[in-house]
């Protein structure tokens, strides 16, 4: 069935004690099985393979893999085989949204086991414990799952945020489930249609299985040289044709086209307020600043080459300081929805009346304290924090996870690393040469803040389909468990091997930790390194992010820019700014068709309606067949999150055959290549 969804004009100007009544009128299946046995398990068995996947790919690349979409579609197409199979029967919709939730919190607990456990123990030349490590982020989970909730009233209840990976999770789910329906089996069509194409995209963009293709088959090697050796930028640098700005190549500022249409799907769910805002984020940044600061030897390359990297060490300072001055003055500037969320602590509000589905806020008020006091003794004992600044961390993770959720809620990224780094920056004026303090502080606030969003993306299909919250925060905490349980031994085992040598080795690169590490040690000269033209970014930006919060609050929400989105831009590349505007740009274009259709349609209707040819008691025309672009507008999500889902899907099976197989492959390809060559079997 369709998702039944709020207008922007209702979200506009409901109240939240309206939001909250409309959704369990028109929403909420309390009746339907959700967190049942099955859905459990399955989850944490889903979740327990994914946390695998993501452990070992993100030792190698620094990268934690999204697998809500991949657990949601696996696990229906689980059931429905054993259903066929007459071993079962389906599973609801909401048994599979709590069941991604379980898969999704696996998937993403383990990464600082690549992140600030492995740069701590690079440092100190000494393994934690596995216990030790255990524990911790399990605390920490716990702490981001306390501190999410409390903000799922405003982000969620009231403000309605998109959670674009969220959204595109609950499109795919409804239409999986619902596609027995006429309405449902079109969603379904057009999910497996975007999803084969993005798909087929990504295999074909992948440069390791194209290679290997090249290897193998012996076709033309000149597509393979121009495409993904760098050919064809070196041949227009020959012919004097290659693009710069100020003498820096477009390439080594992150411009250019990328062929994934991944990010193109996720800017046709953000919208076209938060796309033109990364956008004019990104062209300050990487068409304006970062040329200008290369000219000047602000900014400086690395063998040679700028890119990403060298960028953002100097732009992600004035961007995070945009992102955390708009979110707390938009978080603080709107008391009410705060009060409201604290009120009750000794009774039940007669108006909450969700107050019997949603966590208890009194839960929060009471575990906060309690597991931050957990945490500080635990960092004390452990890592050497000093009481008063584990004490110090706690608030640090009340900010940062705020910013997290709302650079989550828009625009499906949370932005971890920088949060990370911002953290790392305050205490290096805290504690300026404690490089332990430094990684592991920075280590509570970046992976709780990161629990809060990704805990707050999960929430959002269930909100979406009339789950109830509970259950999914139940679920998070069953896959923390999942997660923690397998990956953590295999990490030990058969990763580390007791071998802290092992990091930053070819076989275990873990590239994250070691930029952790990297900051931590620059850190530990004060605040100095920072350039003067950095610090004045961190104002701007701080003043830019309040000025367009207190604009949109002047003008009732109708500014078209967003303040957090400008700031991401920062610490984002270019390519993916430009793939996502160009989606929410293709789609609001088509709104704008698809409403001067419907008022000419009415128009027509009318005039129909009132001629004087019209006859009393006709019966009525047959329903107008709606054109291509109408039915696209009406099925973004399902187009988008089909798009999301198989492009996902397909980049996760590369990446894992990347890492796993395509090495010994290419290396034997080329082999037999040289050796068919010798012996003249194959063509030079």
């Amino acid at each position: 069935m369709a998702i039944k969804q709020l207008t922007p004009e209702q979200v506009h100007t409901m109240s939240l004690e309206e939001k909250d009544a409309w959704w369990l009128r028109n929403v909420y299946r309390g009746d339907m099985p959700q967190l049942t046995w099955r859905s459990g398990i399955t989850g944490m068995l889903l979740g327990a393979f994914l946390s695998l996947t993501n452990l070992y790919i993100g030792a190698r690349t620094g990268w934690a893999l999204g697998v809500g979409l991949t657990s949601v579609i696996l696990a229906f197409a689980l059931f429905k085989v054993l259903s066929r199979l007459g071993l079962g029967k389906d599973m609801t919709v909401l048994e599979n949204n709590a069941m991604q939730s379980i898969a999704t919190s696996a998937g993403y607990i383990i990464s600082p086991l690549f992140t600030s456990l492995a740069a701590y123990s690079m440092v100190t030349t000494s393994i934690i414990p596995m216990g030790q490590a255990i524990v911790w982020m399990f605390v920490l989970a716990l702490l981001g799952v306390l501190f999410a909730f409390p903000m799922k009233k405003r982000f969620i209840n009231d403000e309605q945020l998109p959670f674009p990976e969220g959204m595109a999770a609950g499109v795919v789910m409804d239409a999986l489930h619902e596609s027995d329906e006429r309405e449902g089996l079109f969603k379904a069509k057009l999910l497996l249609g975007g999803g084969l194409l993005s798909a087929a995209i990504e295999l074909l963009r992948d440069d390791k299985v194209m290679r290997a293709l090249f290897a193998l088959k012996s076709v033309p090697h000149y597509y393979d040289e121009l495409v993904y050796r760098g050919g064809l930028a070196e041949l227009l640098k020959r012919w004097g044709l290659a693009p710069a700005l100020r003498g820096v190549p477009l390439n080594e500022l992150t411009i250019r086209f990328d062929t994934s249409i991944i990010f193109v799907a996720t800017g046709g769910l953000m919208g076209i307020r938060t796309a033109v805002s990364l956008l004019l984020g990104g062209i300050l940044n990487y068409w304006i600043l970062a040329p200008a600061l290369i000219e000047r030897g602000i900014i400086v390359p690395r063998n040679g080459h700028f890119g990403f990297g060298q960028i953002t060490v100097w732009a992600l300072w004035g961007g995070v300081a945009c992102m955390t001055t708009s979110s707390l003055y938009a978080f603080f500037s709107r008391p009410k929805v705060i009060l409201d969320a604290f009120k009750g602590l000794s009774r039940k509000s007669a108006r909450d009346v969700l107050a019997d589905i949603e966590l208890p806020v009194k839960l929060s008020i009471i575990g906060v304290p309690v597991i931050g006091l957990i945490v500080v003794v635990l960092g004390h004992l452990w890592f050497g924090i000093a009481w008063w600044l584990g004490v110090i961390a706690i608030p640090l993770v009340f900010i940062f996870s705020l910013i997290a959720v709302n650079a989550t809620g828009i625009t499906a990224i949370t932005p971890v690393g920088a949060l990370g780094k911002l953290t790392q920056l305050t205490y290096g004026a805290l504690a300026p040469k404690n490089i332990t303090t430094n990684l592991m502080t920075a280590g509570i606030t970046a992976e709780v803040a990161s629990n809060t969003a990704n805990l707050l993306m999960d929430i959002k299909p269930g909100y979406m389909l009339g789950g109830k919250p509970r259950h999914q925060a139940l679920g998070h905490v069953l896959g923390t468990i999942a997660g923690l349980g397998l990956a953590v031994p295999v990490w030990y085992l058969v990763l580390i091997q007791g071998d802290v040598g092992r990091y930053g080795t070819e076989q275990l690169p873990v590239p994250s930790a070691l930029t952790w590490k990297a900051v931590a040690e620059v850190l530990m000269k004060g605040l100095d390194f920072l350039h003067p033209t950095a610090k004045a970014a961190v104002l701007v930006g701080a003043i830019i992010g309040i000025v367009v919060e207190v604009t949109k609050q002047v003008t009732k929400n109708r500014f078209p820019l967003s303040a957090v989105a400008l700031g991401l831009a920062f610490i984002l590349n270019f390519t993916d700014i430009w793939s996502m505007f160009l989606g929410a740009l293709f789609f609001w274009l088509l709104e704008r068709r698809t409403a001067r259709w419907q008022r000419t349609r009415e128009q027509e209707e009318r005039l129909i309606a009132t001629s004087p040819g019209a006859l009393e008691g006709a019966p009525p025309a047959p329903p107008v067949r709606r054109p291509w672009y109408a039915l696209a507008v009406e099925n973004t999500e399902a187009i988008c999150a089909g798009v999301i889902a198989g492009g996902s899907l397909m980049g996760i099976g590369l990446t894992v055959l990347g890492v796993l197989v395509l090495p010994d492959v290419l290396e034997a390809a080329s082999f037999g290549k040289a050796l068919g060559q010798l012996l003249g079997i194959v063509p030079r």
